[in-house]
Formats: C-alpha cells, sequence, structure tokens
C-alpha cells in the first residue's frame, strides 16, 4: 500500500492557463523525436500530461520543503523538521523519543512531534509499515486527474494551443498538423515546377503529395511520413498550389484551373452587408429566418444534426449553379481543418453520377451545381434533398422531379421599361416546389440584364423592396404578400438574407405587418379605409 497525499492546483489553474515557452520546448522535442505531425488535438493530452507532471514535482517539492518526509523506517532526533504526506502535509519538530514497547513489532522508536495545535507520537526505525512506501497523489483530485482536464477543459486547452504553436517560429504546420522546421526535407523549385506540370497534366483534378512525389523525383530516402510533410509544406508556401482536401486528407490544385465560381464569388450572391436591429423581430420572425436555408443568416444555436435536408432554391443560387451551406446543411458537407476550398464529389441521388464540386468555406457556398439543375429543369423555388454521403467527402443530392405539369406560379420578367415585373402565368413545372419561394425565369438573361441596370443605377435597398412588395402584392387578391414570397422575390433584384428584410419591414412606416407573417403597403391600407 503506498501513501496517499492531497496535492491540489488553484482552482481557476486550467481556465487561465496559457501555454508557456517551456511547453512549446517540450511539444517541439516530442515531435522532433517521434518525427510524425499531429493537430494540436493530438497535441493537447501529450501537454496536459506534462504539465500535471511537473506541477506534481513542484508541489511535492514545495511541501517536501518545510523538512524531511516523515517514513516510519527512518530514524529521527530532538530538533528535526518534518513533513507529513499522510496529515495533508502538516509541518512539525521532533521533540522527543523513546524505545517503543510491542513484541510483536520488532525493535523500534517512539518519536514526540510538536504541531501547532498539540503534539502526537509516531514510530521510528520501523522497517515494515505502509508509509514507507512512494506517496502518490489522491485519484479524487481532478485538477491533476488527465482524463478529467481533457474533458472539462479541453476544448479551450485546444485554441489556447493553436494561438501559441502559431507563434512558434520553430514549428510549421499544414492541414492542421504540427512539425518542426528543422526536420523538413528540401523541396526545391525545379519538384515545385515538375509539381505544376503534373497536376496540369490531371486537368484540374487533384492530387496527394504521395502522388506528386512519385513522379518529381523527390529523393526518398528517410521517413516516407516526413518526406510527404515535407512536401505538403512546400505545395502550401507556393502561390500556385491551393490545398483543397477534406479533413484528415490532404488535396492539391492549381489555384489558376479551378472553376471561376470558385475563386470569386457569383454576382448573384454578393451581398452588401446591412445593419439592423434584431431586437425588432419576433419568435415567429427568427423562426422563419432559420427556416428559409441562407448562408447568410448567422445561426442563434448549432443545427441540430441531420442526416437529410430539404432545401428550396433561392433565384441567385439557382442562377449561379451554386447551394447554401446554411446551418441545416452544413454537417452534411466536407469542410478542412485550414482550406478555404474543399474539392469534394457530389452523387447524383437519382443517376448515381459522380459531380466535381466545390465547398467556398468563406462564403459558405457548394459550387459545381449549374449542369445537375439544367439536367433536371430545375427553377427557383424547387426541392432538392441533401443526404450524407455513403463514404467520407461525398454528399448526395437528389432532384425532387415529378411529371410535368402546367401550374399557374409567379414569373419574373423584363419589363418594356428595363425593370423587372411579375406576373401569374401558366409554367411547364417538372419538379416540386415551395409554393412561397418558387419563380418561374422564362428569360433569365433579360433578368440579368435588368438587374444590371438596376445595380449601375444605384437603387436604394427602400426602393427595391417598395418595387418587388408592389409587384408582388399585385398578384394577391388580398393585397398582402408574406415575409417569405418577398425574400424571394427581392433576392432577385438584389441578395439579401431574410432577417435585416423583416427588421426593414417591421421598423418602417411604410409596412404595415398584418400577422402570421404577411406584410402590406400602409398606404394601400389606407387607401382602402
Amino acid at each position: 500500500m503506498m501513501a496517499n497525499a492531497l496535492l491540489t492546483l488553484p482552482p481557476d489553474y486550467w481556465t487561465t492557463f496559457t501555454p508557456a515557452k517551456k511547453d512549446l520546448e517540450f511539444i517541439g522535442a516530442c515531435l522532433f523525436e517521434n518525427e510524425t505531425p499531429l493537430t494540436e488535438k493530438e497535441l493537447v493530452p501529450v501537454l496536459v500530461n506534462e504539465r500535471i507532471r511537473s506541477e506534481r514535482d513542484v508541489l511535492l517539492q514545495q511541501h517536501r520543503a518545510g523538512g524531511k518526509t516523515y517514513l516510519p523506517k527512518e530514524n529521527y532526533k530532538t530538533g528535526d523538521p518534518l513533513v507529513f504526506p499522510a496529515l495533508n502535509w502538516k509541518k512539525g519538530k521532533v521533540i522527543g523519543a523513546r524505545s517503543g514497547v510491542n513484541p510483536g513489532m520488532g525493535e523500534f522508536s517512539v518519536i514526540e512531534v510538536e504541531f501547532e495545535d498539540g503534539v502526537k507520537s509516531f514510530a521510528a526505525g520501523l522497517a515494515e509499515h505502509a508509509l514507507n512506501q512512494p506517496v502518490e497523489v489522491a485519484a479524487d483530485d481532478q485538477l491533476l486527474n488527465p482524463e478529467n482536464v481533457l474533458k472539462t477543459f479541453g476544448a479551450d486547452l485546444e485554441q489556447k494551443l493553436l494561438k501559441s504553436l502559431h507563434s512558434d517560429p520553430d514549428l510549421v504546420r499544414i492541414a492542421g498538423r504540427w512539425f518542426p522546421r528543422a526536420l523538413l526535407v528540401d523541396v526545391n523549385a525545379g519538384h515545385l515546377n515538375l509539381a505544376e506540370a503534373v497536376l496540369e497534366e490531371n486537368g484540374g483534378a487533384p492530387l496527394t503529395a504521395s502522388a506528386l512525389i512519385e513522379q518529381v523525383e523527390l529523393p526518398l530516402g528517410g521517413s516516407a511520413k516526413l518526406i510527404e510533410f515535407s512536401m505538403n509544406y512546400a505545395l502550401q508556401e507556393d502561390g500556385r498550389f491551393d490545398e483543397v482536401g477534406p479533413a484528415g486528407e490532404v488535396l492539391w490544385c492549381l489555384k489558376r484551373l479551378e472553376p471561376e465560381d470558385v475563386q470569386q464569388i457569383p454576382a448573384t450572391l454578393r451581398c452588401v452587408e446591412m445593419e439592423y436591429d434584431q431586437s425588432l423581430l419576433t419568435p415567429q420572425m427568427l423562426k422563419l429566418v432559420a427556416e428559409i436555408d441562407d448562408e447568410l443568416t448567422e445561426p442563434a444555436s448549432p443545427a441540430p444534426a441531420a442526416d437529410e435536408v430539404t432545401v428550396a432554391l433561392t433565384y441567385p443560387h439557382w442562377r449561379a449553379g451554386t447551394l447554401p451551406v446554411s446551418a441545416r446543411v452544413q454537417g452534411l458537407f466536407p469542410t478542412a481543418y485550414e482550406s478555404p476550398r474543399v474539392r469534394f464529389t457530389l452523387v447524383d441521388g437519382q443517376s448515381g453520377e459522380e459531380i466535381p464540386a466545390w465547398v467556398v468555406r468563406q462564403h459558405r457556398y457548394v459550387a459545381g451545381l449549374g449542369r445537375f439543375y439544367k439536367k433536371y429543369d430545375l427553377f427557383p423555388g424547387s426541392l432538392v434533398v441533401v443526404k450524407r454521403g455513403k463514404q467520407p467527402g461525398q454528399a448526395i443530392i437528389t432532384a425532387r422531379t415529378r411529371r410535368p405539369t402546367r401550374d399557374w406560379v409567379r414569373t419574373v420578367l423584363a419589363g418594356s421599361d428595363g425593370g423587372i415585373v411579375f406576373a401569374m402565368l401558366k409554367q411547364n413545372l417538372a419538379a416540386e416546389y415551395n409554393e412561397r419561394m418558387v419563380v418561374a425565369v422564362p428569360d433569365a438573361a433579360g433578368v440579368d440584364e435588368a438587374c444590371a441596370q438596376l445595380a449601375k443605377q444605384r437603387v436604394p435597398f427602400e426602393q427595391l423592396v417598395a418595387s418587388a412588395m408592389r409587384e408582388v402584392v399585385k398578384l394577391n387578391v388580398q393585397g398582402h404578400v408574406h415575409a417569405q414570397e418577398l425574400y424571394s422575390a427581392l433576392n432577385i433584384i438584389r441578395r439579401c438574407p431574410p432577417a435585416p428584410l423583416l427588421a426593414f419591414l417591421v421598423g418602417n412606416k411604410a409596412y404595415k405587418h398584418v400577422g402570421d407573417m404577411h406584410f402590406r403597403m400602409a398606404e394601400s391600407e389606407a387607401g382602402n379605409e
């Protein structure tokens, strides 16, 4: 049986902890010794275990500094200062000694120890005793328990470590993994030029570093992981290359061969940020904002995980051949540690065709769906289902098609005066749709030209909303419009997420909320009195 002593850290130790220079030196040494790149998530347990070991040693030294550690097997003389681990490191001084009397225990002595609260007797010179074993930290000391520390503080420590690692010039990072700069293999300009030629010959499709290494005549002596990491780092530092792999996979493309709608935000998705007062929005309005899959909406709370989500296409994404990475669907698409663009595969749920696609993480959209929309004759308001892929780095998209029928739906046209007009017209529709989002677009080029003219004229937002409201209201005999219908119509003319639009309607006297998310123009109501 070992002696059990309680060592404690300050209650706020881990909440106020910041990795120090000695911590980074220790991590660097571990990476150097193992020659294996690790993520900050993998490095946090290494750091925590080392910190706990170090703090235990410091605490033991501090406690032992008050005198000799009491062990029953030792002999002591009057005046000796002692520390008692089993008594929570209580300190005392030997004031006397005498022979012990116990035939069953053999020869030993009894020392008298004076404490602040009185005098107590202890055995000495006793070879067999449980307290002769090394001191252990108590198992219930949670601040010195690695498993508990990682469970309670792991996420926060990971962020703190990430920030500190970025400041260490001796470490480099690629695809979320860290490695000592000193161990990197030399990858020269010639190797990188060959890598560019290989990627160009591959037609824009991404390749792994190991595939490139095989073709660029890089010396293969030493650790394969070390050579691969060195190649990845050299590619990362060269502006010609773009790392586009999902988390856990490193893939390289040539930036100049990436699709235009990946390199630049498509015109219909560009939005001028608007300030608005969110306190104007009712719970019902906030619910609608969350239900509309707009990538510009910041979620109030994390969306529940789902394996399948149905999305109604908006005009901006339909026209750009993109899909919003909204709060509801973002978990279905691959992400990355650092890469702003992720190349992955979309699978057509009906035909099984594989579609090369891109997640543009910074701007929250998926590019590469233009052909898919044309293939199934989709239109703004059409419903598509996004499912989790059967393999990592994949997602499945299915158009909710149906037998073509002619329906009366809102139709957007370029007016004779160059403006945008709406009308209820019969259209041949081959997909299921959201009735409040649906808009038929028989002449997309004409609408593009009209919208471009409005943009050149810099028509104020207030005027654009009023124009869209009048156009949509005239199609409704009740003289009002649902906020989602107005959102759908306005986004043909100008990109605007739902929350700023709703706040504008609520805070502007020109509009009146008549209940159940329907609005009408105040002037029309006054005219009807």
